[in-house]
């Protein structure tokens, strides 16, 4: 693709983005950065979620692992929206009730200051990896679409990429992300449906010629009654279920923005909404993945080595103009809705959960908060540059698997918080909280040694957050009997 169309493009795309960044952060304070003043319309919220909910990892890749497990991930994510219904149902309600800017608070208030922050400090731990391997993936693909061209360094692209998240929300924080994230919103779901539109347009089907080629393409297959596939259907919808409580209902990037509605009522009609666009728009994706192998298929071309590049081969090499534009626009906005949220839920976690920001005098407020929004852009930064030295794709995403271990401690603490009533000793909260990922990372590993050829899959979540709920019962404080004289 002409270098100087991509550049118009992603201009005009982020000239777009500042625009609403001006119109919402006018007379901004640190309330409307962490809360959005508490007066989001939840319709709006609920949209805009998709957005960062589908990230460019998850834009290429579900329809690439299609032609892998077929539509077996549907699974995982009808167990998504039975988790998105606890969050909403349970959690939610916790979170208005105590009034919460960042939801890590409601650990102090149960069990005390170790536990507090040992669940901030994962929270922050596995956003950054996370959103700085997600923002390595985008700024590899510009640096392939546009600044090679130009003769442009990578760390530069990292740099300008990174510059631009924090343009568009240093001032209004969780505020304008509701708002970019609808507009990101819209080009992500644009590029799917273009994309699937031209594909069974240019074999000439019509809409009921397609559902009938899907339906009856073995890509399509949802369900694995297998037990021992590491794609068994319960094992996948349990899994789907716990990882959405934690990676949604404990993670203070989904849930700031949940707390941006003006009632406990609204929020939950937003997740309730989002949840079913949710899983129709990860459908689309499944769908898509099915056409793309039948349009490869069907035209003679060769498949890539790996399934994550499919998507993007075919659109830039092999469909129109419009697909290309649409799909570099759909790719940019899935990882920028989820860069920007994650900028601005880590600058919220520090400044509150760390520095304490509401004991601060007034007037320097926003001083703190503007140097932490800096620190964590040069801080992801720094870990993409990291990602770039390893230049090693395997150990990369190893890295950020390792990432996903830190939400199970999450898991431990929240689960014994809610569902006893026991105390524990609070000092001794971070041990079990940082030995719990190494645990579950053993058993892991050996598995198929200890368990009798089984391997697990998602639901090592489960486990991990089992042994740090395990590791609380160990520490529990033993009840004080008064003895009556």
């Amino acid at each position: 693709m002409n270098p100087l169309l991509v550049a118009l493009l992603l201009g005009g795309y982020f000239l777009m983005l500042i625009v609403i960044a001006h119109l919402t952060g006018k007379s901004a304070t640190t309330d409307t950065f962490f809360t959005a003043n508490r007066k989001s319309p939840w319709f709006v919220v609920a949209f805009g979620m998709i957005g960062t909910t589908i990230s460019g990892v998850t834009f290429i890749s579900v329809p690439g692992e299609v032609g892998n497990s077929a539509s077996t991930y549907f699974e995982f994510i009808m167990g998504n929206l039975v988790g998105f219904w606890i969050v909403a149902l349970v959690l939610l309600p916790v979170y208005y009730k105590l009034n919460l800017i960042s939801i890590y608070t409601y650990l102090e208030q149960r069990f005390g200051f170790y536990t507090y922050k040992s669940g901030s400090f994962f929270f922050l731990l596995s956003r950054t990896i996370g959103a700085a391997f997600r923002m390595y993936l985008v700024a590899e693909v510009l640096q392939l679409a546009l600044f090679d061209a130009l003769g442009v360094p990578f760390a530069i692209t990292v740099l300008i990429s990174i510059f631009l998240i924090w343009v568009y929300t240093y001032k209004g924080g969780v505020k304008t992300i509701i708002w970019t994230d609808s507009l990101q919103t819209i080009f992500l779901l644009t590029a799917v449906v273009l994309t699937i539109y031209y594909i069974f347009s240019s074999f000439g089907w019509s809409a009921g010629e397609t559902f009938q080629k899907l339906y009856a393409h073995p890509y399509s297959r949802i369900f694995e009654w297998d037990v021992k596939s590491g794609k068994y259907f319960f094992k996948q919808f349990i899994a789907g279920i716990f990882v959405t409580i934690v990676m949604v209902g404990l993670d203070q990037d989904m849930m700031q923005k949940n707390l941006t509605c003006k009632s406990l009522r609204e929020a939950q009609k937003n997740m309730l909404t989002f949840s079913s666009i949710f899983v129709f728009v990860v459908g689309m994706f499944l769908m898509l993945g099915v056409l793309l192998y039948i349009f490869a298929t069907t035209n003679g071309i060769q498949l890539p080595q790996k399934s994550d590049f499919l998507f993007p081969m075919l659109a830039l090499n092999h469909m129109n103009l419009m697909i290309g534009i649409f799909f570099l626009l759909g790719i940019t906005a899935a990882n920028y809705a989820s860069a920007d949220s994650a900028l601005t839920s880590l600058t919220t976690a520090f400044c509150v959960d760390f520095l304490d920001i509401n004991k601060r005098p007034q007037d320097k407020k926003l001083s703190y908060l503007r140097r932490t929004h800096v620190g964590f852009s040069m801080l992801l930064f720094l870990v993409i540059m990291i990602f770039r030295i390893i230049n090693d794709q395997s150990v990369v995403v190893a890295v950020f698997k390792a990432a996903g271990y830190t939400y199970g401690p999450l898991l431990g603490m929240f689960a014994f918080g809610l569902l006893t009533r026991k105390q524990v000793n609070d000092r001794w909260v971070p041990l079990v909280a940082l030995s719990s990922p190494f645990i579950a990372w053993f058993i892991d590993a050996f598995s198929a040694q200890l368990l009798y050829g089984y391997k697990i899959g998602f639901e090592l979540i489960i486990i991990n957050g089992a042994i740090t709920f395990l590791g609380m019962l160990l520490i529990q404080k033993k009840s004080i009997i008064v003895k009556k004289s």
